[in-house]
């Protein structure tokens, strides 16, 4: 069960960054992307009705981990306190200004959103890709779990640190690729080749980057990660001018293989010590109750399916195009 209940965790992870990791993308590309009031606001309008309902695999991932391991969750979330409030502040930025960009008709107001909108997409995506990176690597547990420090010097630290940056510019760039395929298969008129043009430049520069850090990163599991991005942006840079769903598909491929190349390269370690091997959480050591896991079960039974049969069923709905050219 706590094999069962650790898939889960990384499976709701891998939803939240590959459903979330477009949302970032169009967030940060349709200030750009759209030339006039009109562009910018189909762009936004391709994830308008989905991101919230992109955002509560989010909370699903915290809850399950809480639940199912709080020894990790402790130490993870503990770990780095700063960086994931700064997220939780950058995704309010961001819910604020999707929701309120109309409620004011002035073109000023619907700039002052967008600006805000592209810059929590940015900082929500870097911030992650942070974390991400230095979940791979590891953070400083003593031998009871708990991470050594105090502070803000034992959570701002890591941020600072060779895979905390990397993974910052790789989950920008991840979004970027992800947001203008995404862009590229939701849309019409210029908006949409505009998209298609900057799949390939963000592709090509995810690819750079991502060779650059597998290099780097050696033999380390961040090297793992990387490999698996740098072969989805190269499949979504040869697709992208064939086919915009095939693009699409590569770039989302390449978000979920490096999520789960990076919650599985230490198995059965979960949170690897940068102190002490001996200090590393483990899987069956970071685990709930028997009993725990076996309330959690019938919960997660009832629950999870009506989530995910209700997201797909938006999906189907809002599956038609955006319209960025004017019609009549």
């Amino acid at each position: 069960m706590e094999i069962a209940w650790f898939g889960l965790v990384v499976l709701c992870w891998v939803l939240f960054s590959a459903l979330e990791g477009f949302d970032f993308g169009v967030g940060m590309l349709a200030p750009v992307l759209g030339r006039d009031d009109h562009e910018r606001g189909a762009a936004i309008r391709t994830v308008g009705p989905v991101w919230d309902g992109n955002e509560v695999w989010l909370v699903a991932a915290i809850g399950v981990t809480f639940a199912a391991f709080p020894d990790w969750y402790a130490a993870l979330l503990s770990g780095l306190y700063v960086p994931m409030v700064l997220v939780l502040l950058a995704l309010a930025a961001r819910g604020v200004a999707i929701e309120f960009r109309g409620k004011v008709d002035t073109p000023a107001w619907r700039r002052r959103c967008e600006v805000t909108l592209a810059v929590s997409s940015f900082l929500t995506a870097g911030l992650f890709g942070a974390v991400l990176g230095l979940a791979t690597t590891g953070l400083a547990l003593d031998p009871a779990g708990a991470v050594v420090g105090t502070g803000l010097e034992r959570t701002l630290a890591p941020l600072v640190s060779g895979p905390a940056l990397a993974g910052a510019a790789l989950g920008v760039l991840a979004a970027l690729v992800q947001g203008a395929t995404f862009l590229g298969l939701r849309t019409t008129g210029p908006v949409r080749e505009r998209a298609r043009r900057a799949a390939v430049a963000s592709a090509v520069a995810a690819g750079v980057v991502a060779a650059g850090v597998g290099v780097a990163a050696g033999g380390t599991a961040l090297r793992s990660a990387v490999v698996v991005v740098l072969l989805a942006v190269a499949a979504a840079v040869a697709a992208a001018w064939r086919s915009e769903g095939a693009a699409f598909a590569a770039a989302t491929l390449g978000v979920v293989g490096a999520v789960v190349a990076a919650f599985t390269a230490h198995v059965p370690v979960v949170l690897p010590s940068t102190l002490d091997p001996a200090s590393s959480l483990t899987i069956s050591g970071a685990a709930a109750s028997p009993y725990a896991l076996t309330v959690i079960t019938i919960g997660a039974v009832l629950i999870l399916p009506g989530v995910v049969a209700y997201q797909a069923f938006s999906y189907w709905v809002f599956r038609r195009r955006v319209a960025s050219e004017r019609v009549a």
